[in-house]
């Protein structure tokens, strides 16, 4: 019941819905104390709005936003209570009283500066934000000073509403005790408060503080691509909850030939890349990109299909390529729109055969196979567990756009997955890792996920206290405590390598400053994997776990399971690779059958009904070599999924990349010279008339032959 109610009230903890309980009823319980009145009651009931409406915002809750909305915003809540304590002094008694007249100044006077206050953080703001935003870019060019203070702009608005605290707290104190000194000094103090809060912003309004103007930075970014010479470009543009679909390829980027770059387009995303050598160049202006040259790129690569893609698309001087961000049976992998693009790329002879099935006007002759260069980390099955206890991962995907209910299995199975793997007569260890999608669109995809998550922890709870484990987990606490420990520290050393320049930059300042060091980034690699590793020691072989987020990573996830339960997505395909046992749910229920013709990965995979009665054949298959049947199919389907393992994935891409780059400098030489030849004859002909009829003149004298002889030699 409680998390049917955190879902209707959209707060994400039982916490949060605390505060906002506490919220809602102190604000009426303010608004009575005022009428009734009683002192006491309005200061307990203000300090909690004032608390819950704190606790609020420090979570980001979506509840916040939803009272933004409905006009019932933070300003409005701080006006609302500053007016219900006029009430109550008038309610007192003590409206001819000068505390009163006090009150009321303050409240006008403290209003009016909030008016100066937004204007000036606004415009500090303005004037630091650059038309581009950048990572692994020199931009010593331009000036760009050290940010403001953190604590200057970082939620400023709500910092100087809450300076209104001392005024509040001494009037009441003043009506409560009858000592007037102390309203006058709490309202005295709010005054000062403000007003140097907002001169403390303005010397951050003089030039020196100021970034250099946007046209100036674009022309240093320009003079920049001129030096660097860009030769191949990573395209990206898409949802801040879609930062994976680009983080998947910067290694793959890193291990190209040539001069490799990433083209985004949104700022928040620049935030969620992973560390990189390769520069990064974020344009969220369209006319500004346009107005970019890229003359030495010569192969773009898109891993998605979004709308902003024709701003690049246009460029002619450049091959445009779809290499997508995973390999699939979903429709979005023969997505009609590839075929504005040179060519398509996919991992193995599958994704060739979908186009051709699918027949939405991509030629076979545009399609090359390049395998998945991000699968080198996958381990390969050595056909026994890892453990004494099998690990199973059930990954499923979200709900999709289309409400296909073959889209995910949470909807229907997930919950029967998880209960029959938890209830398992030979006891596995659950890893639940949801697509970070999951719950955006479909709220029922999202209380079953909620669901799903509660089981899991359930079960572990309950597994923890269970006498069967409890040796095991006596006898690798102090293992388990260092593990602890060792992630404490790598994720303190990681928080300083990865956030460039120092705490507090903005965006500008970071652009700056965020030059690539390899050292740096090589101890980042180094630290990661590590963290990896202190991760799954921390944890008990034997533990259930559910894993959010970007790390562990999902092939951090495949390498320590023993067998994976998914739907049709990319992480099916990716699993092949491992060459482990795996399920695959029919949620729309077509049949084994069926669903095995429509659906390539499914060929070798045990296929799952809504029941998940079929798991028993997943596990035998973990636990029994001999019963594993699908080994050899899914070999088979690995070579025609994913391509040949040699050459290696990435030595495919990098010669897909090198001979597109020459397509597109022999295409570029082509209309150089159509250009050249078109020129010379416009010039010849110009030459050749001019000369006729020069001729001309000069023989026709005054008969006039001498005109028409021009005109015929220019129409000729």
């Amino acid at each position: 019941m409680i998390s049917s109610v955190i879902r209707l009230a959209r707060v994400g903890s039982r916490s949060e819905l605390a505060a906002a309980v506490l919220m809602g009823l102190g604000y009426p319980c303010v608004m009575i104390a005022a009428l009734i009145p009683d002192i006491w009651m309005f200061a307990a009931a203000a300090a909690v709005t004032y608390a819950a409406d704190w606790y609020l915002h420090q979570r980001g809750s979506y509840l916040v936003n939803r009272l933004n909305k409905v006009r019932a915003g933070l300003p409005i809540r701080f006006l609302l209570r500053q007016l219900l304590l006029i009430l109550l002094l008038a309610r007192m008694g003590l409206a001819e009283e000068p505390l009163f007249y006090a009150a009321v100044a303050f409240f006008l006077l403290f209003y009016g500066l909030q008016a100066p206050h937004g204007a000036l953080t606004t415009l500090i703001r303005l004037r630091r934000t650059m038309p581009v935003v950048t990572r692994n870019v020199d931009l010593n060019a331009v000036r760009i000073p050290d940010a403001p203070p953190r604590a200057l702009l970082h939620r400023s608005g709500r910092k100087m509403l809450h300076l209104d605290i001392p005024a509040m707290a001494g009037v009441v104190v003043a009506a409560a005790t009858g000592y007037d000194i102390a309203g006058y000094a709490g309202t005295a103090l709010s005054v000062a408060l403000g007003l140097a809060y907002t001169v403390a912003l303005v010397p951050y309004l003089r030039r020196g503080r100021r970034v250099s103007s946007g046209p100036a930075v674009l022309k240093a970014v320009q003079k920049w691509l001129g030096e660097y010479q860009p030769t191949v470009a990573l395209y990206f543009s898409g949802s801040e909850d879609s930062a994976y679909q680009v983080n998947m390829w910067l290694e793959t980027m890193e291990q190209l030939e040539g001069r490799p770059i990433v083209i985004m387009r949104e700022r928040g995303l620049v935030a969620k890349l992973n560390q990189t050598s390769v520069p990064v160049l974020c344009i969220p202006g369209g006319q500004h990109l346009m107005a970019m040259q890229f003359d030495s790129v010569r192969v773009a690569l898109y891993p998605a299909n979004v709308g902003k893609n024709i701003h690049m698309l246009r460029v002619p001087t450049m091959k445009h390529v779809f290499i997508g961000h995973g390999d699939s049976d979903k429709l979005a992998s023969v997505n009609p729109f590839s075929k504005v693009y040179d060519e398509v790329w996919t991992a193995g002879r599958a994704g060739r055969d979908r186009y051709a099935i699918a027949d939405v006007g991509v030629r076979d002759d545009d399609i090359v196979e390049v395998g998945r260069p991000q699968l080198a980390p996958i381990e390969s099955w050595t056909g026994a567990p890892r453990n004494p206890v099998p690990t199973i991962l059930y990954a499923p995907t979200w709900e999709g756009w289309d409400n296909n209910p073959g889209n995910t299995s949470l909807l229907l199975a997930g919950e029967n997955i998880v209960r029959r793997l938890l209830e398992a007569e030979r006891p596995v260890r659950l890893i639940y890792k949801p697509h970070p999608f999951t719950g955006i669109r479909n709220k029922k995809a999202l209380a079953a996920h909620e669901r799903i998550t509660a089981m899991v922890r359930k079960a572990a709870a309950e597994r923890a206290a269970d006498p069967r484990w409890a040796g095991e987990a006596a006898a690798g606490q102090s293992e388990r405590a260092a593990a602890r420990a060792a992630l404490t520290r790598i994720e303190a050393r990681l928080a300083e390598l990865t956030k460039p320049g120092r705490a507090g930059g903005d965006e500008a300042e970071e652009s700056r400053v965020s030059l690539a060091d390899p050292e740096r980034l090589a101890e980042i690699k180094r630290l990661r994997a590590e963290w990896n590793g202190a991760y799954w020691r921390s944890l008990g072989w034997w533990e259930h776990t559910v894993v959010t987020g970007p790390q562990p990573t999902l092939y951090d996830c495949f390498n320590e399971s023993d067998a994976m339960v998914s739907d049709i997505s990319s992480v099916v395909s990716d699993f092949i690779a491992s060459g482990k046992p795996y399920a695959v749910t029919d949620s729309a229920e077509l049949g084994a059958e069926e669903f095995r013709r429509q659906n390539t990965a499914v060929r070798a995979a045990v296929v799952l009904s809504n029941g998940a009665g079929e798991l028993d054949r997943l596990l035998a298959a973990v636990a029994d070599p001999a019963a594993d049947t699908l080994a050899g199919a899914r070999a088979e389907l690995r070579k025609y999924l994913l391509g040949p393992d040699e050459p290696s994935s990435i030595e495919q891409f990098d010669a897909a990349v090198r001979a597109l780059a020459a397509k597109a400098e022999a295409r570029n030489a082509g209309v150089r010279q159509r250009v050249g030849e078109q020129a010379i004859g416009e010039l010849d002909r110009e030459s050749d008339a001019g000369a006729q009829g020069a001729e001309a003149e000069g023989n026709g004298g005054a008969g006039g032959t001498g005109g028409a002889g021009a005109a015929a030699a220019a129409a000729r």
